[in-house]
């Protein structure tokens, strides 16, 4: 994609569906899934830093930066979850990625589908270290929009063929099973989480109110579960009951920002966590044993962004996805801004 120094590939959502789907869910789900694991395994070239946030009353937005010394990227995320009464997304987003030699974009994409399809891939990829064996009944709490990405993310990349339904909100339940319908899954749609999680080995929490909630209390979570915790993402947002956290190994992407934003900012700044990128680079255990409780206290990190980014770039080069878009002034003598724009009068 070598071309007029003015122009940045732009990647809209109609361009990104076609991408998707042209390559296919599964296959960029596990092309995602490969590209995290990959720049995890070489976390510390990474500039890492917790993401900028603005809280308000009614959400928060959030500048996502790093650089792993040649690329840089950044996402802007929001979360709103009152927006849906508004018929707006809980959550919208865009991307750059840069060159660190030149400073120059090479990559503005939309990343509201990206985000959805990069937080179930990672979801899946760490399950794929820490949940048990041969697991194949997976509890998903909260069903909007997050509910089918992950659902796919875990039949593709760990076999996950039976789904146990509920929110408060049975529209969205429905919502669901219509999507996923046809698909593969043995869907059941349940009145409770309780009734949720029995028979489950994988619980996947993905609810949207900006509180501490208490989605899962700890006489749910039976001996051997692994718990996929997604919602709780800023301060003051959390899914799960205190004790279930202290009879779990808690899994991290980057300690210093989860224990602002996810399940741990209720414990105690010094309790022990294992960031996931340790495992997937073999220094330190992942699941250990069929009785152990694991959880992944997610909340999203830059890194994951940046790989997104980083696949996206590739995958579209040779490709019609993208348009070319007229980002960057590019005067013939570069210090003459000026007689640039004076020569634009025509």
């Amino acid at each position: 994609m070598q071309g007029r120094l003015n122009i940045v590939p732009f990647v809209s959502v109609d361009n990104m569906m076609k991408l998707v789907l042209a390559i296919g869910i599964e296959r960029f789900l596990t092309g995602l899934a490969a590209a995290i694991e990959e720049d995890f395994r070489r976390w510390e070239l990474f500039d890492k830093t917790p993401r900028i946030a603005s809280h308000s009353a009614e959400g928060v937005i959030e500048l996502m930066p790093t650089s792993d010394g040649t690329t840089y990227g950044f996402k802007y995320v929001n979360g709103h979850p009152r927006n849906t009464r508004q018929g707006r997304q809980t959550v919208t987003a865009f991307g750059v990625l840069a060159d660190v030699g030149n400073g120059y974009p090479m990559l503005l994409t939309e990343m509201t589908i990206l985000t959805a399809l990069r937080t179930a891939a990672t979801s899946a990829l760490a399950a794929k270290y820490l949940a048990p064996k041969d697991a194949r009944v997976m509890a998903v709490i909260g069903n909007g929009a997050q509910a089918e990405f992950q659902a796919m993310a875990f039949r593709t990349m760990l076999g996950i063929d039976r789904l146990r339904l509920h929110d408060i909100d049975r529209a969205a339940t429905e919502k669901c099973i219509r999507n996923l319908a046809g698909l593969g899954f043995d869907i059941t749609a349940c009145g409770s989480a309780a009734e949720a999680v029995q028979g489950a080995q994988i619980v996947t929490t993905v609810t949207a109110d900006k509180q501490n909630a208490t989605i899962l209390t700890d006489n749910l979570v039976g001996r051997g579960i692994h718990i996929n915790g997604v919602g709780g993402d800023c301060p003051g947002k959390t899914e799960l009951h205190p004790d279930i956290l202290l009879r779990s190994d808690i899994f991290v992407e980057y300690s210093p920002q989860t224990r602002i934003e996810g399940e741990i900012q209720q414990l105690a700044p010094d309790h022990p966590v294992t960031e996931l990128w340790r495992v997937i680079a073999g220094h330190a255990e992942g699941r250990r044993g069929a009785d152990q409780i694991t959880l992944f206290d997610s909340v999203g990190f830059a890194i994951e962004d940046f790989s997104a980014l980083r696949y996206v770039r590739e995958r579209i080069a040779g490709t019609g996805f993208f348009e070319e878009l007229d980002l960057l002034a590019d005067p013939d003598e570069p210090r003459d801004l000026f007689g640039m724009l004076l020569r634009a009068q025509g």
